[in-house]
């Protein structure tokens, strides 16, 4: 092309803006309009550059530096159960023209650049738009990790307000209509609110045969009027298909040695379909929740010959378009999401708090620490809403009789526990089993934690504040805190040791509001007036029960 004007091809739009709600963060984006009558190539952009002041800044050069206090994050996130695994376009690179930074080479990490990995380079026809990813900065006023976390989790609230969704369900291992109406049942009657038909229970959504049409829709109007939702499992990403559909490694040429080792191309004709019969399979039989396991991980393709991608450039900026797309088109149903990768920004309600699965085969008194641990680490910069945890009512990957629940009746101090610590926690677990009770007594023992839980549903669900990691030797715990609620923090104690214990236990109650004075009381007992130090901290004397809480 000759030597042109610019504008008179396309022009480059930054929009920026100020996310209200009382927080730092601005939002910026680009749109490429074509307004002229060729074809515009867009190999490669920058949604920011920023030459920001270094986080430090040494003689020598060490293994890892210290950033700048800023958190970055776009919706072009893909490949990990946590934001900072999943974020893939934040670049700190060096700064060159800074001539009086202190490392000698001149490599300190202090230019913030925003770009995709890989790409687009894709074509803007004549009258179209191209609108890029969103990025959101929020400049840090602390490196206090509590401070920083609560920075975090309101942007989420703010930015994505679905992730404040927080629905009760269980996964289904069953699909056959009997065990199903049956679950719906026993949901319905101990107040639970959602279920999802797990992997392995024989749900398939890319069935376009009418009778599976026709037998969701029936299971999913009956789940209505028991005032229950009905969702399902489906896996993408994490499966062979054929030479022809998976992705091409462009090292090799060939399928293979890539992520999962290999996985469908989502820009093939096989991945288009995919798409088309999940949206079919929702639109037909009215189902609300989508649990998509495996979803894009980022694999890049080298295939020439797939229908919705020309090459290796465009591979990976495309197949996220395709996974975006459906995610929200769900959003804009109403259909809620449990993703196990950083989807949230695009769409969805839920993401994995992280865990190895292997560990739900450990015995049951190691799953309840290893449960509050993930717990503890998973929320220092997420909401309790945002994640979901695991509990195995029937055996998962091993261990026998010591790793399952199941017969319920038989092990009902542990399905107990494990109900206190999530519901406590206010994240959700995955109950996977084919039913919530199996005597009187098990039914009402779930009954009354899912009552205590709606009770104090709205503090439970408010930010967590870390009080001691779980070790498996002494009590550990966290707090909840909310200043514009009734209750303003609510605490969970546990004792993991075979005897009860008594501990003198600080809590910070900074978080809840309060300045002078508190008044606490325990389980449903007489409240306790406590006047609050300089440090706004109280220390109350506590007993914990041996394998128990409060």
């Amino acid at each position: 092309m000759s030597r042109i004007k610019l504008d008179h091809y396309f022009r480059c739009l930054w929009l920026s803006v100020c996310v209200l709600s009382s927080i730092p963060t601005l939002s910026k984006w680009i749109e490429v309009v074509n307004k002229g009558d060729l074809l515009v190539q867009l190999n490669a952009f920058k949604l920011e550059q920023l030459a920001m002041v270094e986080g430090e800044n040494l003689v020598g050069t060490p293994d890892y530096w210290v950033k700048p206090n800023i958190h970055i994050e776009s919706d072009y996130a893909f490949g990990g159960m946590q934001q900072k695994k999943s974020e893939q376009t934040t670049y700190w690179e060096k700064d060159p023209r800074y001539t009086s930074q202190t490392n000698y080479p001149l490599n300190v990490p202090c230019l913030l650049e925003v770009k995709p990995p890989l790409g687009p380079d894709v074509v803007i026809k004549p009258g179209d738009t191209l609108t890029t990813f969103r990025v959101w900065e929020t400049p840090l006023d602390t490196r206090e990790e509590e401070r920083k976390g609560l920075f975090i989790r309101k942007m989420y609230r703010t930015i994505s307000p679905w992730v404040t969704e927080n629905p009760i369900f269980m996964h289904l291992v069953n699909s056959n209509e009997k065990v199903v109406k049956s679950a719906i049942d026993q949901c319905a009657e101990v107040g639970y609110e959602m279920i999802i038909l797990s992997f392995g229970s024989g749900v398939n959504m890319e069935d376009e045969s009418e009778a599976n049409y026709s037998k969701f829709k029936r299971l999913v109007e009956y789940a209505k009027s028991k005032g229950i939702e009905l969702g399902g499992y489906s896996l993408l990403s994490s499966r062979w298909i054929s030479d022809e559909v998976d992705v091409i490694n462009p090292k090799t040429g060939k399928r293979g040695g890539m992520i999962f080792g290999s996985s469908p191309c989502l820009s093939s004709e096989w991945g288009h379909n995919y798409f088309r019969k999940i949206k079919t399979f929702f639109e037909k039989t009215g189902m609300t929740v989508f649990e998509n396991d495996g979803s894009y991980l980022g694999n890049v393709c080298a295939s020439t010959s797939h229908a919705h991608h020309n090459g290796l450039n465009d591979s990976q900026w495309k197949q996220y378009a395709q996974i975006q797309g459906l995610y929200k088109w769900m959003r804009a149903e109403g259909i809620y999401m449990n993703i196990p990768d950083f989807y949230i920004n695009s769409g969805t309600n839920k993401v994995g708090i992280g865990y190895r699965e292997v560990n739900w085969s450990l015995p049951r008194d190691r799953q309840l620490v290893l449960g509050r641990t993930n717990i503890y680490d998973g929320l220092w910069d997420r909401t309790p809403s945002m994640c979901w945890t695991f509990t195995p009512l029937t055996q998962y990957h091993g261990g026998g009789e010591a790793a399952t629940i199941e017969p319920l009746n038989e092990h009902l101090m542990d399905y107990k526990n494990q109900m206190m610590q999530n519901y406590g926690a206010g994240v959700q677990s995955c109950y996977r089993g084919p039913r919530l009770y199996d005597t009187e007594e098990t039914k009402q023992v779930v009954i009354d934690v899912i009552d205590w839980y709606k009770t104090y549903r709205d503090i439970l669900n408010s930010d967590l504040i870390h009080l001691r990691r779980p070790s498996g030797k002494d009590w550990d715990g966290f707090m909840h805190a909310n200043p514009n609620l009734k209750e303003k923090g609510l605490v969970m104690l546990f004792n993991p040791t075979d005897k009860d214990i008594d501990r003198k236990v600080i809590l910070p109650l900074y978080y809840t509001g309060l300045s002078t004075k508190a008044l606490v009381r325990e389980k449903e007992g007489k409240a306790k007036t406590y006047k609050l130090t300089r440090d706004y901290k109280i220390t109350v004397d506590v007993t914990i029960p041996a394998n128990g809480n409060t």
